[in-house]
């Protein structure tokens, strides 16, 4: 132990702690699930930026392929993989055909998700199953197989996408929140099992971004002013706000961070005022 502490106190402070270099991912092999959705294309954009090649896979094979054209000059750094994960040899057939075609397997980001917005009273054995089997039973036992994957290199990160509906209840969203707040949950108990084989294990929880999915959500008015007097930036958020954080956990830039949950809502957890909070937006200020 006295040798660690020495080497720590005596470390030399680099020449280089340029975001390029922290933020490198290069010589990575990062999986992403959920590739063709809002939010995964722009995960899969931003770990290719940042020099990781990327397997890109969803069970929307059209979907997939046209996220993988927006990646750009970015796409020489990806490939795509469709697949259907809803049962556990399926996602370790993935692990397996990622390591295959890519040599190793560094990081692994669960993205993908589904819910059904349905009245807790009205919920079916076949919704809650659905919605517990993606958002929880998936990336659980896909974490698994990655972890195997990962060790065999020296070790790896792994990243849940959650949700602010882990913590706040919301109508109509019973399931999809407590599967959410399993993961939550899981990310804290994966990341003490797993820290002997150098495997980190976080969240990013985001809060109501403006994506393809959510377009009906903000074309509804009463919901649209609901969220925007309770969020105190007064916007949707970008799945582009939300890159930098996802390239934070992967990278070396986080080697110290796992156990951990970072919300990215514009500050909707965090409170608002509580006058305004009441007010429309045309109103004048009490």
């Amino acid at each position: 132990m006295t040798d660690i502490f020495d080497s720590l106190t005596d470390e030399v402070i680099p020449d280089d702690l340029t975001p390029s270099s922290l933020f490198r991912l290069e010589g990575r092999v990062a999986l992403v699930t959920g590739a063709a959705g809002g939010l995964g294309t722009w995960v899969c954009a931003g770990l290719a930026a940042a020099g990781a090649t990327v397997a890109a896979t969803d069970r929307d094979g059209p979907g997939l392929e046209a996220a993988h054209a927006k990646l750009g000059k970015h796409r020489g750094r990806s490939s795509t993989h469709v697949a259907d994960l809803t049962t556990v040899p399926s996602m370790h057939d993935l692990v397996g055909e990622c390591v295959r075609s890519h040599g190793r397997l560094d990081v692994l980001v669960n993205c993908a998700a589904t819910n059904r917005r349905q009245p807790f009273i009205e919920v079916d054995q076949n919704s809650f199953d659905t919605i517990i089997g993606v958002d929880l039973r998936m990336p659980f036992f896909l974490s698994q197989a990655a972890a195997h994957a990962m060790e065999s290199s020296g070790g790896g990160s792994i990243v849940h996408v959650t949700s602010t509906n882990a913590r706040f209840g919301l109508q109509s969203t019973s399931v999809y929140g407590a599967a959410k707040a399993g993961l939550d949950q899981l990310v804290r108990a994966m990341a003490v099992e797993l820290a002997p084989r150098q495997v980190r294990v976080n969240a990013v929880a985001p809060g109501f971004l403006m994506t393809p999915l959510s377009k009906p959500l903000w074309e509804d008015a009463a919901k649209r002013d609901w969220i925007l007097r309770r969020v105190p930036l007064a916007r949707p958020g970008t799945p582009r706000e939300l890159v930098a954080v996802f390239q934070l956990l992967c990278s070396a830039a986080g080697s110290f961070l796992t156990g951990q949950t970072i919300i990215v809502d514009g500050g909707f957890l965090a409170g608002n005022d509580w006058t305004l909070a009441r007010l429309s937006r045309s109103d004048p200020p009490p």
